[in-house]
């Protein structure tokens, strides 16, 4: 599902809201996640899973195609762990 999808699957929830609207509050939840995740912090959503940064440390890896080995530096990247709620309803769509 793409964000502009998502705006409007909320639109057909929420009528008295306007596309618009809907995309700006999108954007803003966006927002506020990316800039929790820049600065480390940890975001929980109940139901849903948890938002996380995590360090992976340098390492050689190797490129698939041609097989040349590739330097990697240390880098964050972000991690989402399922909630209950999320997973349990992933594992039985009803």
């Amino acid at each position: 599902m793409t964000k502009n999808e998502l705006v409007k699957k909320v639109r057909v929830q929420c009528k008295i809201y306007s596309q618009k609207d809907i995309a700006l509050a999108v954007q803003a939840i966006l927002d506020a996640v990316a800039g929790a995740l820049k600065k480390s912090d940890r975001i929980e959503i109940r139901g849903f899973g948890t938002f996380t940064v995590r360090e992976r440390k340098a390492r050689v890896a190797r490129n698939p195609k041609s097989g040349a080995r590739v330097a990697l530096k240390d880098r964050r990247v972000a991690f989402f762990k399922t909630g209950k709620d999320l997973r349990l309803r992933v594992e039985n769509p009803e």
